[in-house]
């Protein structure tokens, strides 16, 4: 995901402020209306950033007289105490969006930066680092361009864009083949893939012709076993326990994709700080 649509910056910038602001910032009106500052944002710790746009359109919104100078840009690897950005403009503005601009900005830092050290640990295997569902409520799209900027692939952005059959959809459907073979009609064209929990569910998978298989906690001799029988027939997810002490081996097995929920649900937000000036 290169980007994401301006309306959607929009409407997620909206919805944020008028959480915060509510009625209106009765803390900040405590400073002259015609009152103009300088301010400088700077990151506590290393980090890969991410969010200018989120953090540029919380300002757009408030004062259209807000200026910001960045001295980085989105996917860059930064060090403790760089300095990101100076913004300018009437005070007010730069106090009321301060929090909401922060947010947004040490949050996607997180995912991005999260993101690129796992990406970093598989960088000479075949494997490929993948996001899930399993992202903040409203930041599904904000999270994925996160996901992207910190060197990971963008798996489904919804339940719109693929079709992932699990655990429930195939004993709701009747079985693997059933389950294959209701998606292909109901979407003739669209890769199918599902998820299976031994072997015995790969070789159905298989015979039904998936695209790719999600192989759902597996252990190391499973994921190895399932690259053989496949023999590059379809593409192999794997799924389930991974995490930093985990990564590598599962990456050795020669499984094309990861997944990994933590990338978006286990975030760490990156310490980040205004300051005037």
């Amino acid at each position: 995901m290169t980007s994401v649509p301006h309306s959607y910056l929009e409407d997620s910038i909206h919805a944020a402020l008028t959480e915060d602001i509510g009625s209106g910032d009765i803390t900040s009106c405590i400073i002259p209306e015609d009152d103009v500052s300088l301010a400088s944002v700077i990151t506590r710790e290393a980090a890969i950033i991410c969010g200018i746009d989120w953090f540029e359109e919380v300002f757009n919104q408030l004062d259209s007289n807000v200026f910001i100078d960045w001295e980085v840009n989105d996917g860059d690897r930064v060090e403790a105490d760089q300095q990101l950005c100076s913004i300018s403009g009437p005070t007010r503005a730069l106090l009321t969006g301060e929090r909401t601009a922060l947010n947004f900005l040490q949050t996607l830092s997180g995912t991005a930066t999260l993101t690129r050290r796992y990406v970093d640990i598989i960088k000479n295997t075949q494997a490929k680092l993948l996001d899930t569902r399993k992202t903040i409520p409203g930041l599904r799209l904000a999270q994925k361009y996160a996901v992207s900027c910190g060197g990971g692939i963008n798996h489904r952005i919804g339940l719109f864009d693929a079709i992932l059959l699990k655990e429930n959809h195939i004993h709701a459907a009747g079985g693997i083949t059933a389950a294959i073979n209701a998606a292909r009609f109901n979407n003739p064209g669209m890769p199918v893939e599902i998820e299976v929990e031994n072997l015995d569910q790969l070789q159905q998978a298989i015979a039904a012709k998936a695209e790719r298989v999600l192989l759902d906690n597996f252990d190391l001799a499973l994921l190895r076993q399932a690259v053989t029988i496949t023999n590059k027939q379809l593409q192999l997810e794997a799924s389930g326990g991974v995490n930093f002490d985990t990564l590598l081996a599962i990456a050795q097995t020669g499984v094309d994709f990861i997944s990994c929920g933590a990338l978006t649900k286990d975030v760490k937000a990156i310490d980040l700080s205004m300051r005037f000036i």
